[in-house]
């Protein structure tokens, strides 16, 4: 392999140092009074479940009751045991983000008590996790040793950079320790585990998320290092969920098939072996699955997750999108984004969080769609109606839990507003600040010895202007880098600037007290998908037309939190037409498709699709 020197581009900001404000804190603190701090309360069996402390696994333990179908699911119960750890701590590290960010003091002491609760389950030789001494770290099959590590643990990291607990981070390091002694770099296999289905060793991947913040918060190359020995191994060994491994991404013939959430949250792991190993062919191999990635994503930025990729392509009507394949892949990019500074990157987040994520959220209610597809002409459980042999499919409605296929993306959909606000604010060097991504926030840091407090006054992305307001101790020079969405047209500021890499960049004394304003131009696009479909675009927001529904109320978990159904009340489809008048008008976009049950041209109006529940968003 040819040596190569790969430095990190941006330094991310200690978790808490961005807080939300305007719409996007309103939507927070709706889902911590929603189904975000309120699904301890509506699966209570599954969140309260000891398995990290006295009830941790055994050789005799059975699979858990979770209350699921179990319709789509891989075969085996081996899974069933380690879920409900994956349920809590994707859970827990959901709501500790989202209630220090809003500073709430009686939400904020129940994280608390959760912490003392998690370190006080901590073993003298540093092991936290949820076996007992006698299986830990002795499996043949599958198993969620790593897996349940890494989500518990990533929530402890949230708490301890918000609080600079120190006690916090002393149990992560030897909790961390524990696992490089127990699975030695080079000269332990902690992937092998037969020939049978493994997700959740393959899931276990993830744990190098805890390597990476811990090797950028200390320094320490050797978390670095054993991320890289985590990948060679996993490349290694036999897993069901391989197309990260390097074999298959260097197979120029080989085509994504594995459950969508591994095949994206195995970005992460391959990005950060990337940068240790520094080698131009790692790099390749990082380029080569990053275009396969893309090839699978559809135009709002949702990566076929319905459960597997299957070899398939993306298509608006007929690949749907699980909530935790958007989480996943959004905090994927989110790790490019902070490695390589590239601001390309940056479009495909917010594509993700303001498209395909807030369209997956119910406009009306506290709840998620499981699986959702661009074009949704009806939510009845299946995919636009779609019969699946040999499945019950239950995946396509809107629930607060959706306890009857799994608690996995009420979690995850608690987790994705968080790190996307975390990673909107990152730091290059010592004197520069760079807005990475754009949305209503505060900013409380240091440049040199001096507070700094920059509050982005935006609608956006409802509204292109942005008005960051600074606020310093005393004067001080430094540089503010902004990332250039790629849909500008023009940019309207007073400030002297220059771009470079699609970053404008303002270098100039701020006073104590000071503003930068701009404003991003643009015009509504028409696109056209990988079929031919068309689309339309304002700034950062896909739109839609609306279909209008009826709607069912199914299970009630508690007062206001219910499953919801919706079958459309009309089943006219729209095609487009050439050169129709298109303009957009207050968060509307105003244009002529044609009726395909009549032939024809009508006027319509189109809405984010993140205001819609069944819509059209492509048009032939």
């Amino acid at each position: 392999m040819q040596a190569q020197t790969y430095s990190e581009a941006f330094e991310r900001l200690p978790f808490g140092s961005i807080k939300p404000s305007g719409w996007i804190k309103t939507q927070i603190e709706n889902d911590v009074n929603g189904f975000v701090g309120k699904l301890d309360q509506l699966v209570p069996d599954l969140l309260n479940d000891p398995i990290y402390s006295t009830d941790r696994l055994h050789k005799n333990s059975i699979a858990k009751e979770l209350g699921n179908l179990k319709e789509g699911d891989a075969e085996g119960d081996e899974q069933y045991k380690w879920w409900n750890s994956e349920t809590q701590s994707n859970w827990w590290d959901g709501y500790i983000r989202n209630v220090l960010l809003l500073d709430n003091q009686k939400d904020i002491e129940k994280v608390k008590r959760y912490i003392i609760a998690v370190l006080a389950t901590q073993d003298e030789d540093g092991y936290l996790g949820i076996y007992d001494a006698e299986l830990r770290y002795q499996f043949e099959s599958e198993n969620g040793e790593l897996w349940s590590k890494a989500t518990l643990y990533r929530g402890l990291l949230a708490y301890y950079e918000y609080s600079g607990d120190q006690q916090v981070v002393d149990a992560l390091v030897r909790a961390v320790e524990n696992v490089m002694e127990n699975y030695p770099i080079n000269a332990s296999s902690p992937f092998s585990s037969g020939t049978g289905f493994n997700g959740g060793v393959s899931h276990g991947l993830t744990f190098t998320d805890v390597l990476d913040r811990l090797y950028q918060l200390t320094g320490e190359k050797k978390y670095q290092q054993y991320a890289l020995f985590l990948y060679n191994d996993f490349s290694n060994t036999y897993q069901t969920e391989a197309d990260v491994q390097l074999a298959n991404i260097l197979n120029p013939d080989y085509r994504l098939k594995a459950h969508g959430v591994h095949t994206f949250e195995h970005i992460r792991p391959l990005i950060v072996a990337t940068f240790a190993a520094q080698s131009m062919d790692m790099d390749n191999a990082l380029q080569v699955y990053l275009d396969r990635i893309r090839q699978v994503t559809t135009i709002t930025g949702g990566a076929i997750g319905d459960e597997w990729i299957a070899e398939r392509m993306a298509d608006a009507t007929h690949t749907g999108y699980e909530y935790c394949s958007l989480h996943e892949l959004l905090d994927s990019y989110t790790v490019l984004m902070q490695k390589t500074g590239q601001a390309m990157v940056g479009d495909q987040i917010e594509n993700l969080f303001y498209n395909a994520a807030q369209g997956s959220r119910n406009p009306a209610h506290s709840c998620i769609a499981y699986l959702k597809t661009d074009n949704s002409y009806e939510m009845l459980g299946t995919k636009n109606g779609e019969i699946e042999p040999d499945r019950k499919q239950t995946r396509y409605k809107y629930s607060p839990a959706h306890q009857d296929v799994a608690v996995c993306c009420s979690p995850n959909a608690g987790r994705i507003t968080p790190y996307f606000l975390q990673s909107s604010w990152m730091k290059e060097g010592d004197n520069t600040l760079v807005a990475t991504l754009l949305m209503p926030n505060v900013l409380e840091t240091e440049i040199g010895a001096s507070r700094l407090v920059i509050e982005n006054k935006t609608e956006y992305p409802y509204g292109n202007q942005c008005f960051f307001a600074i606020h310093q101790e005393k004067a001080s020079r430094f540089s503010v880098k902004i990332r250039i969405p790629e849909w500008v047209s023009r940019i309207e500021t007073e400030e002297t600037y220059t771009i470079d890499q699609r970053y404008l960049i303002i270098n100039r004394m701020f006073e104590a007290k000071d503003s930068i304003s701009l404003t991003f131009h643009t015009e509504v696009q028409v696109a056209t998908d990988a079929g031919g479909a068309h689309y339309f675009k304002y700034g950062a927001l896909v739109f839609a037309l609306p279909i209008a529904a009826t709607e069912i109320i199914g299970k009630t978990y508690a007062a206001g939190f219910s499953d919801y159904t919706y079958t459309p009340l009309d089943n006219t489809r729209y095609s487009y037409t050439e050169t129709p008048r298109t303009f957009y008008k207050e968060g509307k976009i105003y244009t002529e498709l044609v009726n395909e049950a009549t032939q024809i041209k009508e006027q319509v109006e189109l809405v984010p699709i993140g205001e819609t529940i069944l819509r059209q968003t492509t048009f032939h």
